[in-house]
């Protein structure tokens, strides 16, 4: 039996070509003609040098996109998008606008919202404004503080590193609206008490009436919406309605407005307090 001893096996066009021996002579196969060597006949020092470094000169594999030549390096590193703020940071109940503001952001990402429950709601519809702010809107049933989490297209994601937004009701007033009632010119004491439900109701005056010297001349306690006068009307002398609007701020900032009125009577004895 023959043995043909192959020195190296290179690629040549479309075809393989073999050398023999050490002075270079070399046998051309057909393109598609299988090699079979048995396990161990070509050990790795054998092969090193097989394909010479000029012909990878212009060979490249293509690493996340970016093309790197053999026997070049590349650095692998992924990029994550990052949330730093979001507007408003409190919403209610009903379908709402988020403005997401970060970075690396990839036109079109997921955003979901995170109860501190563990609760995960995803975003009705997600715009795509730039790299660096989205707009998510979201109806959320549950009050309560929610963590945001983005992922890009690519399966790069960030969640927020705390409950960057709150869902909550509006104050609701209790006082219906309208006429508080009418009272006695002159009069001292407690005139009405307004309410709102919400958490920490503080409330105030939206107009200039109320608790204005020259006008109705009451005072409104912020916390129980008690309003009371040292003299109701101050130094008007007759019949005066008087209009004016009070808000109540729940402790997340949300507000809700209601208008009132109170009306000053002058009987002959222009005293006492009557009311409807």
């Amino acid at each position: 039996m023959s043995t043909l001893e192959v020195n190296k096996i290179i690629p040549q066009g479309s075809g393989t070509a073999l050398q023999i021996g050490e002075n270079g002579d070399t046998i051309t196969l057909p393109a598609g003609t299988v090699i079979t060597l048995p396990n161990g006949s070509i050990t790795n020092d054998e092969l090193a040098g097989s394909i010479a470094n000029g012909k990878l000169a212009n060979s490249s594999i293509t690493i996340n996109g970016s093309a790197v030549a053999l026997g070049g390096s590349v650095t692998i590193g992924e990029t994550k998008p990052t949330i730093g703020s979001i507007s408003p940071s409190v919403i209610e109940n009903t379908a709402s606008n988020v403005v997401i503001t970060g970075t690396n952001f990839v036109s079109v990402p997921t955003v979901d919202a995170i109860s501190t429950t563990g609760a995960i709601t995803p975003a009705n519809s997600v715009t795509y404004t730039s790299a660096t702010s989205i707009t998510a809107n979201f109806t959320l049933g549950t009050d309560g503080t929610y963590y945001l989490r983005v992922e890009n297209s690519d399966g790069n994601a960030v969640r927020s590193g705390s409950a960057l937004l709150t869902v909550s009701d509006v104050p609701a007033w209790t006082t219906s609206a309208g006429s508080l009632g009418t009272i006695a010119g002159g009069f001292s004491g407690t005139v009405a008490t307004v309410a709102a439900t919400g958490d920490t109701i503080v409330y105030s005056e939206t107009t200039n009436v109320l608790t204005n010297a020259g006008q109705a001349n009451c005072t409104l306690n912020s916390s129980t919406g008690v309003i009371t006068t040292s003299d109701f009307g101050g130094s008007a002398t007759s019949a005066t309605t008087y209009s004016f609007t009070l808000r109540a701020t729940d402790a997340q900032g949300q507000t809700s407005d209601r208008n009132f009125t109170l009306t000053s009577s002058y009987s002959i004895a222009n005293s006492g307090r009557f009311d409807t």
